[in-house]
């Protein structure tokens, strides 16, 4: 974090963060080839197919153990629940960068929320890996709520239990469409780019600043 930030000599605002690709890295792909058999005759299409029904599960509308089920049958893999899990787990890579941010807000009496499409194989698990998450304040995630970012609903929902005023909630993800719902509901948006971390950080400077 910029020293020079403005980031304590403000009124206490809320920050809405995503996970994925803004607080931690993954990459689920490199970690799920490991389960395709030799000789699979199409894993593109079985990675890409595993991954499409990742929404529906991260809704909470699909159980860890089907969901588990039907990974394995179309990877065409005999491996055990608890390997799938592993691997599903341990795709991650702290973003440093925002957490030193994360860290600076905290410490200047900012309120941090999660929010977050995630599933329950990585939550609580992610929390326990990455203990720093203790530093926010509370947590909005998909398989909780029964429903998922772009819908309408967990936005609603994130600012009904939270008592947000979205003209004073900052929040940051990194999905076009996202950020767009975001926008509906007057949120104070960032589209975030892992590989331009110094755009964030002017924006929020600006945004302090206000």
């Amino acid at each position: 974090m910029n020293t020079q930030s403005p980031i304590s000599n403000i009124q206490s605002l809320s920050f809405l963060f995503d996970i994925g690709k803004v607080l931690l890295d993954f990459d689920f792909e490199a970690s799920l080839k490991t389960f395709l058999p030799p000789g699979h005759p199409d894993p593109a299409s079985a990675l890409s197919e595993l991954l499409a029904k990742k929404d529906e599960f991260e809704t909470g509308r699909i159980s860890v153990s089907d969901y588990t089920d039907w990974a394995l049958a179309t990877l065409r893999s005999t491996a055990s629940h608890d390997d799938f899990h592993h691997a599903w787990r341990h795709i991650f890579t702290p973003n440093e960068p925002m957490w030193e941010t994360v860290r600076a807000l905290h410490a200047a009496g900012h309120r941090l929320i999660l929010f977050s499409n995630t599933n329950a194989i990585h939550c609580p698990w992610v929390f326990e890996a990455y203990p720093e998450f203790s530093l926010f304040h509370g947590a909005i995630l998909s398989y909780e709520v029964d429903s998922i970012k772009p819908e309408p609903e967990i936005y609603q929902h994130a600012i009904e239990k939270y008592s947000l005023t979205p003209a004073e909630t900052l929040y940051i993800d990194d999905l076009p469409a996202n950020i767009a719902t975001g926008n509906q509901f007057a949120l104070r948006t960032h589209q975030y780019h892992l590989d331009n971390h110094q755009a964030f950080e002017h924006w929020l400077t600006k945004q302090l600043s206000q």
